[in-house]
């Protein structure tokens, strides 16, 4: 089976796992009727606030009632809650899938996002995306390279004090939450010690408005991020650390890395061309799948440093039924791991040709 057959069945298949997870979000958010009951609830708080407005004005009951009706039935019109589910979710699909996302119906998306409402849904995620990447993903490919760099050494060194306090940390930050361990370090980083905001909201300025200034932006970005992201290091390097370890200490231990030992191999050779070409596909594959989940961002985390990244936009999305939002991001991060793994596709074939035959 030639390369290029191989990468466009991969393609079709990823392709139509991403259609299908799409589709799936669209039948539970309409077949469930989950946004009509939010929406509903929307309306009914929109409705008692009118009304209050018009007995303020002293309105006549008779008069009350009329345009509080004339109103409730716009507002239905206006939602669609006066159509089927499935005739109110038909362009929603054909437009998420075509990346015509449109518009956000919720102020609280729009105040996550920074401007105001209405925001178009590509607008919000492309604002939340930076926040996300500076705070969460460079923590994690610090992890990453730091782990890379480290973790095939503690392999080689099983069993020694080095390699037992490695794991003995692992153990312990895998225990701590990582939002847990945010606020103490704000707490005594920032509240007793002063060497970090206490207050992270600003950083919504600098990073929306980063092209008017660069210079004091990328100044102030950088002392905004500092604390998240070292909270972040901390609380994940073990995991990755005791992966990395864990993923070329099987490799060491086969009879093949022995046999080249046997042979008067240098070790250099043995590690570059036998042990870490062996564990390269699993540690690629770790790599690239969880930088691309981080790009989803940590909900709690993010409310902790007052951060609003892509977890708080899914969030306030969910809760307030925006349903464009909701497939907007959905899409998006189903693409994003659609790409990831189409990536791990072409790299597998580069780290090891049997997988074109598989």
């Amino acid at each position: 089976m030639g390369l290029g057959t191989v990468l466009t069945r991969r393609a079709i298949a990823l392709t139509f796992a991403l259609i299908v997870v799409v589709l799936l979000t669209v039948l539970i958010i309409g077949a469930t009727g989950y946004d009509a009951t939010i929406w509903k609830a929307i309306i009914n708080e929109q409705v008692r606030a009118y009304q209050a407005t018009l007995v303020q004005k002293q309105a006549t009951a008779a008069q009350v009632q009329q345009l509080v009706a004339q109103y409730r039935n716009k507002l239905i019109h206006l939602y669609g809650l006066d159509k089927p589910w499935y005739v109110r979710m038909e362009p929603l699909l054909i437009n998420t899938l075509t990346f015509n996302l449109g518009l956000s119906n919720s102020h609280d998306v729009a105040d996550v996002a920074g401007v105001p409402y209405p925001v178009p849904v590509g607008t919000a995620i492309m604002l939340c995306l930076p926040r996300t990447i500076i705070m969460i993903t460079i923590a994690q490919l610090i992890c990453a390279v730091v782990a890379l760099y480290i973790g095939p050494y503690i392999a080689y060194k099983r069993g020694t004090l080095f390699d037992r306090a490695i794991v003995s940390y692992a153990a312990l930050t895998n225990a701590i939450p990582v939002w847990w361990l945010g606020m103490i370090f704000i707490y005594f980083f920032g509240f007793i010690m002063g060497w970090f905001p206490t207050d992270y909201r600003a950083v919504v300025y600098y990073i929306n408005h980063f092209m008017d200034d660069p210079v004091t932006s990328t100044q102030y970005i950088l002392w905004y991020a500092s604390l998240p992201i070292i909270t972040i290091v901390i609380a994940f390097l073990g995991s990755w650390l005791y992966s990395v370890r864990a993923m070329v200490l099987r490799v060491v231990r086969e009879d093949y890395i022995n046999a080249a030992r046997a042979k008067g191999l240098p070790e250099s050779v043995v590690v570059s061309k036998h042990v870490l070409r062996a564990a390269s596909p699993p540690v690629v594959t770790s790599v690239i799948l969880s930088l691309a989940g981080s790009l989803g961002g940590y909900i709690i985390t993010e409310s902790i440093f007052d951060w609003p990244g892509m977890g708080t936009l899914y969030w306030v999305a969910i809760t307030s039924a925006d349903v464009p939002t909701i497939l907007g991001l959905t899409y998006m991060f189903t693409l994003i791991y659609i790409l990831a793994r189409f990536t791990l596709e072409i790299l597998y074939i580069y780290l090891d040709p049997r997988v074109r035959y598989s």
